[in-house]
């Protein structure tokens, strides 16, 4: 997969392809780059709810800026 540093809105014509994996499954934020989207499939609790997490380079958050617990 390509990677690429931008600014702005983005769009996809052919959708967005994210890995899905539980919060226990998630690598840990200094392996992989700032910036890196997951899709967890517990939402952090064990609840069974999807969730964005992105990597800030410091720790993951949801999309919304939230630490996850």
């Amino acid at each position: 997969m390509a990677r690429s540093t931008f600014s702005g809105p983005v769009k996809s014509d052919a959708a967005f392809i994210y890995p899905v994996v539980t919060t226990a499954n998630l690598p840990a934020f200094a392996s992989v780059p700032a910036g890196t989207v997951y899709v967890i499939s517990d939402n952090g609790a064990g609840n069974n709810e999807y969730c964005l997490v992105i990597n800030t380079g410091a720790a993951w958050v949801t999309a919304v800026g939230a630490a996850l617990s």
